[in-house]
């Protein structure tokens, strides 16, 4: 197996990881910006940027 084939699929597995990850984390933000009983976060403006951030 040729070197540059090798660092070539390593490449594109780690970009297909990649955009996996973005796409599930996508989701999950788009259904808590939807839902209205999740917190707010700490960057809002109505809400103390010293309480305890919502995803922890």
């Amino acid at each position: 197996m040729d070197s540059g084939f090798l660092v070539i699929m390593l490449a594109l597995f780690t970009l297909l990881a990649f955009v996996v990850v973005a796409i599930i984390d996508k989701r999950k933000t788009e259904r808590r910006m939807d839902d209205p009983t999740a917190g707010k976060s700490t960057l809002a403006a109505d809400k103390s940027s010293t309480g305890k951030p919502t995803d922890i």
